[in-house]
Order: structure tokens, then sequence, then C-alpha cells
């Protein structure tokens, strides 16, 4: 069963990905207590093979809480479109196996940037072909019913994970767009890897125990930081490149409901930084 009075399973769709690889190597570094991972994907690794838009829907630990991070993050929009059509064969294999619980991976991009911080009842206004994804695969959890309780997840910039400070080559320079005013650059939301795992352990552990979460939830530590602020702690060759008038000077989030649900240490360029080294080679 996922949930026994001696743990809590969790079931982790796109565990090949990057996120998911980050994730993983978190939850095994941390080893909380209980809580045992079985990893969904398409590569050998993954304890449960699922290609999810073709295969149908594999036996799991019945009961278990489910993190769905499966997803396509780049190209055109048809390519994007599968985060949509993700949602029913995932929803039909979280009634088959009487999960107890969804946590369904979505994007600060389903926001506007502007200079307020988003909170969780700023109407969305994605502004990029993949926010509009990732708000239309949220919309598609309304006509396709899991059999539990969902927590939509907003994500910021995971560290690691993102565009800026993901897998690079070591001789790469990279090029900030400089924001007129803003001596950092672009300011945005972050979480580390590992508070991250924190956080989705924390939140597992209350979906297990049937515990009310907020049907939305963004997610990222606080306060923001400017871009230039992490490269430089990073310590990776950098520069600012020429003006660019398609700049989002600041795209961040307003994280209230979930620092009353777990507290997280304040984010800083090192701590950040020292989060992602810790579990990349």
């Amino acid at each position: 069963m996922g949930v026994t009075l001696d743990g809590i399973d969790l079931v982790i769709t796109g565990a090949g990905g990057r996120l998911g690889r980050l994730l993983l190597a978190a939850g095994r570094a941390a080893s909380v207590p209980g809580l045992r991972l079985h990893a969904v994907g398409r590569n050998q690794n993954a304890h449960i093979q699922w290609d999810i838009l073709t295969d149908p829907a594999p036996d799991w630990p019945l009961g278990a809480v489910v993190l769905h991070l499966a997803g396509v993050v780049r190209g055109d929009e048809r390519s994007l479109a599968a985060n949509e059509a993700l949602v029913a064969p995932l929803t039909q294999a979280c009634r088959r196996n009487r999960a107890c619980g969804l946590l369904f991976v979505s994007t600060a991009a389903v926001y506007a940037p502007h200079s307020e911080a988003a909170s969780e009842t700023t109407p969305p206004a994605p502004q990029s072909a993949y926010g509009r994804a990732k708000l239309a695969a949220e919309a598609a959890l309304t006509r396709h019913d899991p059999g539990c309780p969902v927590c939509i997840l907003r994500l910021g910039n995971v560290v690691g994970a993102d565009a800026l400070l993901g897998p690079r080559p070591e001789a790469e320079v990279i090029t900030l767009d400089p924001v007129p005013g803003q001596p950092g650059g672009p300011l945005r939301s972050w979480i580390g890897p590992r508070s991250l795992w924190a956080v989705l352990a924390r939140l597992a552990r209350a979906m297990a125990r049937g515990e009310s979460l907020p049907g939305i939830l963004n997610i990222a530590a606080a306060p923001p930081l400017p871009m230039a602020d992490l490269l430089e702690a990073s310590g990776r060759a950098w520069h600012f490149g020429p003006p660019n008038p398609a700049v989002v000077p600041v795209a961040v989030m307003e994280t209230a409901r979930l620092q009353a649900l777990c507290t997280l240490p304040p984010a800083t360029p090192a701590s950040l930084i020292a989060e992602r080294a810790a579990l990349l080679p």
C-alpha cells in the first residue's frame, strides 16, 4: 500500500528529465525516513517504464502520492501541446492505482511578468508558448478527474535545472541581457534543488496523511535574486550583452502560502549555488 504506518510511496513521472534527475539525487541525499521513491520514465534507469502518451497505465504502489514532472519545456506550440495531452493518461493511472494525492508541477510562466509579485490569486496571463501550454495542462485537470486531491505547483527557477545555470560547456561564456536601472540584470524567483526536495517531501507527507493543501501553490524561495548575482556566485564566465528590448526586467512570485506550510531559509546566491554544487558532478 502507498500509505502505511512505516512509510509513503512517492511516484515521480518524468524522472529521467533534467529536473527529475536533480530531484532524485536530492531525495537520495536527504534520505527522508519512510519516503519510498518510484521513478517513472522511458529510460532504462526508471523503476517503472512508461511512455505516458502511448503505453497503457502501469501498476504502481496503491495509495501513492504522485509527483507529475513529465512534460515538454521547449519547442513549437505543437510540441508543447504534449503537456496537455499527458493529463488524461496521467489521471487515468492515478485512478487505476488509487493515488491519495497528485502534486502537479506547472510553472511561474503562467503569470504575466510585471513589477508586482504574482500570488496564486493573480489571474494567469502567460506571455510565452510554454506558459500557455502549461496553463492549458492545468485547465485539463478540471476535465480529467484523478480521483484524489490535486495541488498545482507553479514552480520558479530551479537552480541547476534552469536555462541560466543548467549544464553548459565549461568554456562557454554566458551572455546576460542588461536591464536599465538594475545593475544585477533580470530579477527572478529561485529555489535550490535540495530546498525544492524538502518542500515536495513535506507536501507528499501532508497528502498521504489526508491534510488539506491549497489547490495552487507558488514554489520558490525568498527573496527574488538578480541573475548576475547568481552567475557571480557560480564562478562561471559571463558578461552583459547589448541592450535587448525584449528582456523581461522582473518576473517574481509571492510565496506566503508556501511559507505558511514549510519555512524555507532565505535565498542567497551562495546558498543556491551550494545546493546545485552538492548534487551536480
